[in-house]
């Protein structure tokens, strides 16, 4: 469902010279599987995430999205995609319900089923008492949840989530993971960034760690703790950034 070939995203900064966001990233996410994509912050998960999404073209290498070129063909990437970045701006002077609304018409979601819809979503999330509230407003908790909506109110087939539990609680947060999970049951694939190495134990099939911009280490969870010795997914990702 998504295949990265030698993905490459190369910046000009003014300070640091030819800054290699993504360096020749190859990974395979298969439907009906969570893949996680690890690193520290400046590592390159969001870009590699962007490029997928087509908010940005690569240098060199190429991928497919849902089979799709994502140069060639960017408008239908974007159909078959929900993107999830803590970068995605809300509309301040709308509500929650209107914000999404609005997305469901981008997506010709129109009538009865764009109701279904708005009313299966604010229930999984709990967006239903605050519904009505102005964005700017909005807790911070809240406004991730309305960006979480807006990424996959249209059912798409792949979900791109950029640190989709970033500023919720506890409750909220493991209403996300079921959220996720049932995607996975559903067939969807799902590439996940987190901070959160519990998280990514849990949840990930598989999972590839970042690092300057490179893939160092692509495996399941078992494989990555045969491979270092070690049964701890945060002491497994020290070791190998730090060396």
């Amino acid at each position: 469902m998504i295949e990265a070939h030698l993905l490459t995203k190369h910046f000009q900064d003014k300070k640091r010279g030819l800054v290699k966001a993504v360096d020749q990233a190859s990974f395979i996410c298969q439907p009906g599987e969570i893949f996680g994509l690890l690193g520290l912050n400046g590592a390159g998960k969001t870009t590699a995430l962007r490029l997928l999404s087509t908010t940005l073209k690569p240098t060199s290498g190429t991928a497919s999205v849902a089979g799709f070129d994502i140069v060639k063909h960017p408008q239908e990437v974007k159909s078959k995609i929900g993107f999830l970045t803590g970068q995605t701006a809300l509309y301040p002077r709308l509500t929650a319900d209107e914000v999404i609304t609005y997305f469901c018409k981008l997506y010709a979601l129109n009538g009865n089923v764009l109701e279904r819809r708005k009313k299966e979503i604010f229930e999984t999330l709990g967006i239903t008492e605050f519904k009505d509230t102005k964005v700017d407003k909005l807790s911070t908790g809240m406004k991730q949840k309305v960006s979480i909506a807006r990424a996959i109110i249209h059912d798409p087939p792949v979900l791109i989530l950029d640190e989709p539990t970033v500023g919720l609680d506890v409750i909220t947060s493991r209403g996300i993971v079921d959220l996720i999970r049932e995607a996975r049951k559903q067939g969807k694939t799902v590439i996940l960034s987190t901070h959160r190495m519990e998280e990514a134990a849990k949840l990930c099939d598989r999972i590839a760690i970042i690092h300057k911009g490179k893939i160092i280490v692509s495996g399941t969870v078992n494989e990555l703790q045969t491979q270092s010795g070690l049964s701890d997914l945060e002491d497994i990702f020290v070791k190998l950034v730090g060396e």
